[in-house]
């Protein structure tokens, strides 16, 4: 993220901005027309002061009471059109703008989707969040107003200033002398103020990802009794931002009495000069009255610059932070080669295959240890290959290379002879199902979270697959299959939720099936019963399966015993006790004695493990 923010922080806000053009384009009718009205809105008001000078060196003057009815009808009038014609350029933008920002979040939202998982382990959600609303609608917010007042004070300024050297070219002159401070002084606000307008924007993502944490963990907080670090590590964040809009209001409070004390100074000066020409007989006094009217109608759209200037700004950083996420290629569906059909050795070997697999995360170090190195293992059609080793040996990373959650970084990995990297990602899913050691639950029914695992599954399948999951509980929930189970299912306990994600795993009946370690959360009672429903499915479909438990080993018709990311052994479950002494370790559940070989040693570490598990 920071590097993506380095690359963007040059970039000036009018091309950042214009970034916003292809969601802008498909209502850039209404947008121009409501300018056109604001435009032609504002400019009626410069009308004001010419009808007053009229009135002052006519009917006033000539103290003609019928010339001064009319002259004040004429004003009524104005304002009455002047605001009708701002409620409308309001009524033109309201809609179209509202789907500028929807069209925004649902493009952000699909994006999301498709992104890899190497960039949801990057990205703070909080920052995710931020963009998807803060930001969106700080957007909106300047698509509504600021842009359209930039273009509209624009125009009535220089109007303004046309009508101001034809009424009189010296008082004119007079006015337009603090133009060249003014830009001095918004060029240096407007730098200062993105990078102030970045730092908080930034700073609210980071407190939007406590506030989450602090919400799903709070169990853990409660549980611990750290509601009170929990407390002070938010106000920190708050103390940080807070700091950052106070200074962000330092910035604006300063340009802004600059850009109204200098104007109200040539004002001064104009109204002095203007007076003396008047008592010279140089200057009617109705053009000196029009004169100061338009000066002082004029104030809004100068003192407006640096309120503008501020909104222009954030809505420049919160464009570069949305193009951030935006600009980040999204999975390919196929890879290079796919196009122009790479073959398929189907006849090769069926089943799930790994061919020199090796991988290292995207954003390690050059020349560092990869997680997986050189991984060769073939599960044959309908096998199950429990997957085991010690914490951190890639267990889990290699299961997550089979539905392509990551890309390998050398070798290949076939289904039925066809590498995946070759697969269209949506046929891959379809061909290969996954339960995660972690089960993840959505805010949804029953039934809608355990059918994600097969779109078209019907309610025979539904209940197979909980049948299968042992998730007969389900029955005793309020509305059973429609229960809402809530936000990450937490209204369930673990095991319900694990054997929920197994029922969604195997809903679907598919031909691969990746389980991490599915049954941890288990009683011994209710793993015994998935299990021997369990091994029916395993019968119809290729499947790899973590294990840290020998109940959950004997699921598998062969072992992969992996260490230090390779594979260090494989074979059935008896034949690896005998023969490797960490697996032999790793079964028992015992400390490793260091000075433990391989021979005997091993024979007699494995005795316990096999009486255990008979």
């Amino acid at each position: 993220m920071s590097e993506t923010h380095a690359a963007t922080k040059n970039r000036s806000s009018v091309r950042s901005l214009l970034r916003l053009w292809p969601y802008v384009r498909p209502v850039r009718v209404r947008l121009f027309s409501a300018a056109f009205v604001a435009i032609f809105a504002s400019c009626l008001g410069l009308v004001f002061p010419l009808v007053l000078k009229w009135m002052v060196d006519g009917p006033v003057a000539d103290r003609d009471t019928g010339g001064i009815w009319l002259g004040a009808l004429l004003l009524l009038v104005l304002g009455i059109v002047e605001a009708v014609l701002f409620g409308f350029r309001r009524w033109l933008v309201a809609r179209p703008l509202a789907g500028v920002e929807a069209a925004m979040r649902a493009d952000l939202y699909r994006h999301l989707q498709r992104l890899p998982v190497a960039f949801h382990d990057r990205w703070p959600s909080g920052q995710l969040l931020s963009r998807g609303t803060t930001d969106l609608m700080l957007l909106r917010m300047f698509l509504a107003f600021p842009l359209t007042f930039l273009l509209v004070n624009a125009t009535t300024i220089l109007v303004g200033f046309l009508i101001l050297l034809i009424q009189d070219w010296s008082l004119g002159l007079v006015l337009m002398i603090p133009v060249v401070p003014l830009v001095i002084v918004c060029s240096y606000f407007e730098s200062r103020f993105a990078l102030v307008a970045r730092r908080a924007q930034d700073q609210v993502g980071d407190l939007t990802t406590v506030v989450e944490e602090g919400v799903l963990g709070i169990r853990i907080i409660k549980g611990f009794g750290r509601h009170r670090s929990q407390s002070l590590a938010f106000r920190a964040l708050t103390q940080r931002l807070r700091a950052t809009e106070l200074e962000k209001a330092r910035l604006l409070a300063g340009v802004w009495a600059v850009i109204m004390a200098i104007p109200e100074l040539a004002v001064a000066a104009a109204l002095v000069l203007g007076t003396i020409q008047v008592a010279d007989g140089g200057l009617s006094t109705g053009t000196l009255v029009a004169f100061l009217s338009t000066a002082l109608a004029l104030r809004w759209p100068v003192e407006s610059i640096g309120f503008m200037l501020a909104m222009s700004q954030e809505s420049a950083t919160a464009t570069e932070r949305f193009f951030e996420v935006m600009d980040v290629r999204e999975e390919e569906e196929d890879a290079p080669g796919s196009a122009s059909g790479g073959t398929s050795d189907h006849g090769a070997g069926r089943g799930l295959r790994f061919e020199g697999v090796s991988f290292r995360y995207p954003d390690a170090e050059a020349g560092s240890t990869p997680v997986l190195d050189r991984i060769d293992l073939h599960i044959g059609p309908g096998e199950t290959m429990a997957i085991v080793g010690a914490t951190g040996s890639g267990k889990t990373t290699l299961t997550a290379l089979v539905p392509r959650l990551h890309e390998v970084t050398a070798g290949r990995i076939t289904l039925d002879g066809e590498d995946i990297a070759l697969m269209p990602r949506e046929r891959l899913r379809e061909l290969v199902s996954v339960a995660f050691e972690e089960p993840t639950l959505f805010s949804a029914t029953v039934g809608e979270n355990v059918l994600m695992g097969a779109e078209n599954a019907d309610e025979d399948a539904l209940r197979r697959a909980l049948d299968v999951a042992q998730a007969g509980f389900v029955e005793d929930l309020p509305q059973g299959t429609g229960t809402e189970v809530g936000e990450q299912g937490h209204s369930l306990s673990g095991g319900q939720r694990q054997r929920l994600a197994l029922a969604r795993a195997v809903v679907g009946r598919p031909r691969f099936l990746v389980l991490d370690d599915p049954l941890s959360a288990l009683d011994v009672h209710t793993e015994a019963l998935v299990e021997t429903a369990l091994r029916q499915v395993l019968r119809e479909t290729t499947a790899l399966v973590v294990a840290h438990r020998p109940s959950t080993v004997l699921l598998a018709d062969r072992v992969a015993l992996m260490s230090g990311g390779r594979i260090a052994a494989v074979g059935t479950h008896q034949e690896l006790l005998r023969s490797s002494e960490e697996y032999a370790w790793l079964m028992s559940g015992t400390e490793r004695d260091p000075g433990a070989g391989s021979g005997a040693e091993a024979e007699a570490a494995s005795g316990p493990v096999e009486e255990s598990i008979r």
